[in-house]
């Protein structure tokens, strides 16, 4: 391209990207500023109290059964998902028919609708293994729905790591073990935890699969075959009675906040594990 076409298609281009740019920050201002101003004022010391009543419409059983359901999931999904992409990127062969398989496997299932998932875990956790609507039914659907981003995700960050920070490490002796631990995984933090994060959000997020399988009970789950209610779930129970649409509004607060403080918390634990 010469110079002087150069110069229009670059200014249009320039222009296109300002404007996507605008666009998107500016729905993201809107939906955020609209979200605050209508929750932020009912946040009140009811709201928050430990036992849910048709008074108060307490989240504090939706917000303690949110965090339990995510740190359940994460600990069951981030291992396996981690454990699935250093195999196919580190050990296995990568044009081999099983990793191709796995990772078909992985992109087809990332695409399933959530409700999908709902209905398999109704079906096979809730029914078949009889765990009824319970918090470790929850658990396993969402560590099923999470495990393709978390694999493909850290199967990236893995290949985007340069082949001379192994080779460096293979050459000082280093053996395959330690150089994964302490070389390749570091390097590949962020892209780990891009899947990470992704999870976080669509845990916190989820309504439709979690009230095949968690329930709508609003309390705190006395244990893991106790059913509960998510924050995603109460916001909805209380927007659906058209009633409560306040308190729905400062359920989206809290939802929101609690996404902000666990993508946070991820953040730096990576950071604290690359240095």
């Amino acid at each position: 391209m010469n110079e002087a076409a150069r110069g229009p298609y670059e200014y249009a281009v320039r222009i296109a990207v300002g404007i996507s740019l605008f666009l998107t920050l500016g729905s993201l201002a809107f939906l955020l500023g609209h979200i605050l101003y209508n929750g932020i004022p009912f946040l009140t010391a009811d709201f928050f109290s430990y036992t849910y009543t048709t008074t108060n419409m307490s989240l504090f059983p939706a917000l303690v059964t949110t965090v339990y359901l995510t740190l359940g999931a994460l600990a069951l999904a981030v291992p396996l998902g981690l454990g699935t992409a250093v195999y196919m990127t580190e050990y296995a062969d990568r044009r081999s028919l099983w990793v191709t398989w796995v990772r078909s496997a992985t992109e087809a299932l990332a695409g399933i609708p959530s409700i999908v998932y709902g209905l398999f875990g109704f079906l096979f956790f809730v029914q078949f293994f009889r765990m009824g609507y319970s918090l470790l039914a929850g658990i396993l659907t969402m560590t099923i729905m999470i495990l393709p981003f978390i694999i493909k995700t850290a199967e990236e960050a893995l290949l985007a790591v340069s082949r001379d920070l192994r080779e460096g490490s293979y050459g000082l002796g280093v053996g395959k073990k330690d150089t994964v631990l302490r070389i390749v995984l570091p390097s590949a933090g962020r892209g780990i935890l891009a899947g990470v994060v992704l999870g976080i959000g669509r845990i916190v997020g989820e309504t439709v699969a979690l009230m095949y399988t968690i329930g709508t009970v609003a309390e705190i789950p006395a244990d893991l075959w106790h059913s509960g209610r998510t924050l995603s779930i109460h916001m909805y129970a209380l927007s659906g009675e058209g009633i409560h649409t306040d308190k729905a509004y400062a359920t989206g607060v809290i939802l929101i906040l609690l996404v902000i403080a666990m993508n946070t918390v991820s953040d730096y634990v990576v950071d604290k594990w690359r240095k």
